[in-house]
């Protein structure tokens, strides 16, 4: 015998009351227990007892109960849980739109994206209490898009360091491990008076330069590097710490294992966890500059 129980809970702007309704189906078979707990709502309600329905039709038995609360998981509890799933969903697919869009023209194709994109879509379905990655993953697509159907761009053989001192560089909101080392490394070895300023993909002001954004000018990902390592080739940076430095924010920003780095995952959990708090973007960055800036005196 299969026991397979779904749950739902209510949820409105609205409304302040929550509801769970409980499907248990029961076949024939092998006994085996498993759960899924879904959001409330019209679409819900019906594909539950289109389920219920379907069961029925091959002979298990079914019902569908409504209570008004779990005793042992609050509301916030309950709503955490569909957070933190949604988050590791769009956190999986954000990683594999990084990967794409820093992939040469010639290996992206129309049906990776398509997929991509389909993913997306199923996500966002059961992202019933609309999670913030939501949107950065809509933005990711559209910039994916973009450069997909960019032109390939002829890049300078070498970079003038002149034409980058005194400048404004921008980048993405709520910055990570390589847009923070970046950033670090930009003030320490390219520009010490650079202004460090955040912008949507579609909103770089004229004259600022962009990194890690997928944006046609500016430093980003490019083939197997990290923006960190993008830069540290241009502009041609020898220091010995700095390269340690590459391998381990390749590492940690990539998750590939390509040097096999450990610690850029301690570097990435405190940024995880200053981004947790709330912190504003420049000072989220200022932090993270700091911490790599720590991290550079302690190697040898």
């Amino acid at each position: 015998m299969a026991v397979a129980d779904i749950y739902a809970t209510d949820q409105t702007r609205e409304q302040e009351s929550r509801g769970l309704e409980k499907v248990a189906t029961v076949r024939h078979g092998a006994t085996r227990q498993f759960g899924l707990l879904v959001a409330w709502d019209s679409g819900q309600r019906r594909t539950i007892r289109m389920a219920a329905t379907a069961i029925r039709k091959y002979g298990g038995d079914a019902s569908v109960v409504h209570v008004k609360s779990i005793d042992n998981i609050s509301t916030p509890q309950l709503i955490g849980r569909f957070a933190e799933a949604r988050a590791m969903d769009y956190q999986d697919l954000i990683r594999e739109l990084e990967k794409f869009i820093a992939m040469p023209q010639y290996e992206r194709g129309v049906g990776k994206l398509t997929r991509l994109r389909s993913r997306f879509q199923e996500i966002v379905e059961v992202d019933f209490f609309e999670s913030p990655l939501q949107k950065w993953v809509a933005e990711l697509l559209a910039s994916a898009d973009a450069r997909h159907s960019a032109k390939p761009k002829q890049l300078p053989a070498k970079v003038n360091p002149n034409d980058y001192k005194n400048r404004v560089w921008i980048t993405r909101q709520r910055p990570g491990v390589d847009r923070s080392a970046s950033a670090w490394l930009i003030q320490r070895f390219i520009d010490p008076k650079a202004r460090f300023a955040f912008a949507p993909e579609d909103q770089v002001p004229s004259g600022a330069v962009p990194f890690d954004m997928f944006h046609v000018e500016g430093f980003g990902h490019r083939g197997d590097d990290c923006t960190f390592e993008t830069l540290q080739k241009d502009f041609r940076i020898r220091d010995a710490k700095v390269k340690v430095i590459a391998e381990i924010i390749h590492d940690a920003d990539l998750c590939d294992e390509k040097f096999g780095r450990k610690e850029g995952l301690g570097i990435d959990g405190v940024l995880k966890g200053w981004a947790r708090q709330g912190v504003p973007d420049a000072g989220f960055l200022q932090r993270g500059m700091q911490l790599m800036e720590g991290l550079y005196h302690s190697l040898r």
